[in-house]
């Protein structure tokens, strides 16, 4: 048994898994909605927010008390990545905690992201894109291989928190972002385009969450959906925000105040790449982690 603990910028969790034949089996799931992006305060980590993931970790800890695990992995992206005290923070934590934390640059949250999708489809040319709370991982591959990859500093939660006034932003709210992610996306290289951009594979919460959404409104259990489908969506919010909101409450209430920011980052992206499809990946990062580092072991023996 393996423990792996993800402190996200929006959520953490810990995931227990059976590794047997080469693959892994999920055992036991807790996730906790932290927010660490909202706790950033003139981009350092307050005093507040880290205790509030030494809280999330010491619940974590209870539960390892009661499952043994051969080996726990503790790593964090963006939510310690990104903010001016990271050594600062890290350190307080991982004393309070006793846990050892490794922070995962942007550049290799994306190439795990590839890595993990690739165990569960067949990645020959194309697009990946990872989007998270505090930032958004792209990779550009080709013939199975990676061609770039990079880090925006910015994700759904940390989108909200900039923009967003109230519970759901305004047009002109969703605009800025929109502006945003665009003049970002200028640093994407067009020499790496893939030949072919016109399907997205994704992994992440926020692309698990917009798929729930697609299947709750079509009435289907897909693992993909089209751009255009998530259009209809972004629709529906600005024509009928009840409708909207109560498909967020049966589908993904733990996202109702990211969803929208997460979506328009989807969106603009798919727009940029002229892509059509979402292929949405039930594993990520987490596993991308483990396997690599279970890999590693193995040869070290």
């Amino acid at each position: 048994m393996y423990g792996i603990i993800d402190i996200g910028s929006n959520t953490m969790r810990l995931n227990i898994y059976k590794y047997e034949n080469q693959s892994l089996y999920l055992m036991l799931s807790k996730k906790l909605t932290a927010g660490l992006a909202s706790y950033v305060e003139d981009g350092s980590l307050s005093d507040k927010g880290i205790k509030k993931a030494i809280s999330c970790l010491e619940e974590f800890k209870l539960i390892l008390e009661n499952v043994p695990v051969d080996n726990l992995y503790v790593f964090a992206t963006a939510s310690l990545r990104n903010i001016k005290n990271s050594d600062e923070a890290t350190k307080q934590i991982e004393d309070e905690t006793g846990f050892s934390i490794e922070i995962i640059t942007g550049e290799q949250e994306a190439l795990l992201d590839f890595y993990s999708a690739g165990i569960k489809f067949d990645l020959n040319t194309g697009l990946l894109l990872d989007i998270g709370g505090g930032s958004t991982e792209i990779v550009l591959y080709d013939d199975s291989k990676v061609k770039d990859a990079l880090s925006l500093e910015y994700g759904s939660l940390s989108l909200y928190k900039k923009y967003i006034d109230g519970i759901f932003p305004s047009d002109n709210e969703l605009e800025k972002i929109r502006e945003k992610i665009s003049k970002s996306l200028k640093k994407v290289p067009k020499d790496n385009f893939p030949h072919n951009t016109k399907s997205i594979c994704a992994v992440g919460g926020t692309a698990r969450a917009v798929l729930k959404l697609v299947n709750e409104m079509k009435d289907e259990n897909k693992f993909e959906f089209e751009v255009s489908d998530l259009k209809k969506i972004l629709k529906l919010y600005k024509k009928d925000n009840n409708k909207f909101l109560q498909l967020v409450v049966k589908t993904a209430p733990d996202r109702v105040h990211t969803i929208l920011p997460g979506m328009t980052i989807l969106d603009t992206i798919a727009k940029f790449f002229d892509s059509k499809t979402i292929l949405v990946s039930d594993y990520g990062i987490r596993e991308g982690y483990l396997l690599k580092s279970l890999h590693s072991e193995v040869k070290n023996v």
